[in-house]
């Protein structure tokens, strides 16, 4: 979500009055920010219900696994129409894998009275993650010169962590406190 601005700004067109291809307004790119941070709402409900039907780990898995083909769309999707689809899919995953890794990770945790240490570790892990996708985005584009191979960079990204999803138990055990 960080850098879809700028991968809009140089890669998605419109047509303009006068019938000529040019870049996508200023206007449509504050408009996909407020579309991701709406749908992410209902992102977060859809994935409780996922949840609840296949365990936590298993939505977790859906919801990476849409990342990926959300990348794999990000490389094709030339027009603002498309962005926006794309956009709205972004808020929907975004809102129900933030919410559920939370929760699952709080459901893996041993008990202990200090669960602040714990979620330290998760939100140096989050901006870890945050700081290496935008060193790669920003890598590739350097190498390559073209933004549309940033974003199969960052789909590796969701295919290591579906990999490492793979490897925690299915089954979340809650620890009574």
């Amino acid at each position: 979500m960080y850098l879809a601005v700028s991968f809009a700004e140089k890669e998605i067109k419109r047509v303009d009055e006068t019938g000529a291809v040019v870049a996508i307004a200023e206007e449509s790119l504050i408009i996909s920010i407020l579309l991701i941070q709406l749908v992410a709402a209902l992102g977060a409900m859809l994935f409780v219900r996922l949840s609840k039907r296949f365990s936590n780990v298993r939505a977790l898995l859906m919801g990476v696994s849409v990342w990926v083909a959300i990348c794999v769309a990000a490389y094709f999707t030339h027009w603002t129409n498309e962005f926006y689809l794309l956009a709205s899919c972004v808020g929907l995953v975004m809102g129900g894998c933030q919410a559920l890794s939370r929760s699952t990770y709080s459901k893996f945790l041993p008990p202990t009275k200090d669960t602040a240490s714990y979620f330290s570790f998760y939100d140096v892990s989050y901006y870890l993650g945050t700081v290496l996708g935008t060193a790669a985005y920003g890598i590739v584009y350097q190498l390559t010169g073209d933004l549309r191979y940033t974003v199969i960079a960052i789909a590796s990204f969701f295919i290591i962590g579906s990999i490492l999803l793979l490897r925690v138990p299915k089954d979340e055990v809650v620890h009574a406190q």
